[in-house]
């Protein structure tokens, strides 16, 4: 086991320079996404045999293999109906020596309630990165608290806020299995 003194001093595996330059190449391209409501651009920041994976509660996890599964179905087929919402970063944590980095978001959608104050999920959301190298991700996984993201779609279902797209996605749900969705402990790889 590795003591505190002994981390603390490790010589760090992954330039810091990079590491930053990295979060700021990404975040630039998840505004860049949300302003188009086009989020398939996002794959060509991860390796060719990246994973991305996500828990969706006790029974299903979501696991995209490959950067084209990532490109059609993590970005892709799973953001369809979310064209409009925002996840702006709010904190990233980066560890040089791992190639680690968190990214701490918000979900927010650009409907309204009938205060004024957008739709957005409480709770805390966020993507845990591993750097692969030549600015792209080897692997992501995110976590957001599934509790409060279903309340907020069921408001947004009870007060008639959902655009077309997003019946459209709940609808899709609703008709079957769909790509990378898969029974806790069955993807084809592990989320930890």
């Amino acid at each position: 086991m590795i003591s505190t003194d002994e981390r603390s001093t490790a010589v760090p595996k992954f330039d810091r320079a990079e590491l930053d330059e990295m979060v700021t190449r990404w975040e630039q391209a998840n505004k860049d996404c949300e302003a188009t409501g086009d989020w398939h651009p996002l794959a060509d920041y991860y390796t060719e045999d990246a994973t991305y994976g996500w828990n969706y509660g006790p029974k299903q996890e979501f696991m995209a293999v490959g950067r084209n599964e990532i490109r059609d179905i993590a970005v892709g087929l799973e953001m369809d109906g979310l064209e409009g919402w925002s996840y702006p970063y709010q904190e990233f944590v980066v560890d040089d020596r791992s190639g680690t980095v968190i990214g701490l978001w918000k979900q927010v959608s650009d409907a309204t309630r009938p205060d004024g104050r957008n739709y957005s999920a409480e709770g805390i959301g966020g993507s845990w990165f591993r750097y692969g190298g030549n600015f792209q991700w080897s692997w992501q996984r995110d976590f957001f608290d599934f509790g409060n993201v279903s309340a907020l779609f069921l408001e947004m279902i009870t007060n008639d806020a959902l655009s077309d797209g997003m019946r459209k996605r709940i609808e899709r749900t609703g008709a079957g299995p769909l790509p990378g969705w898969y029974k806790i402990g069955e993807a084809p790889v592990p989320l930890w």
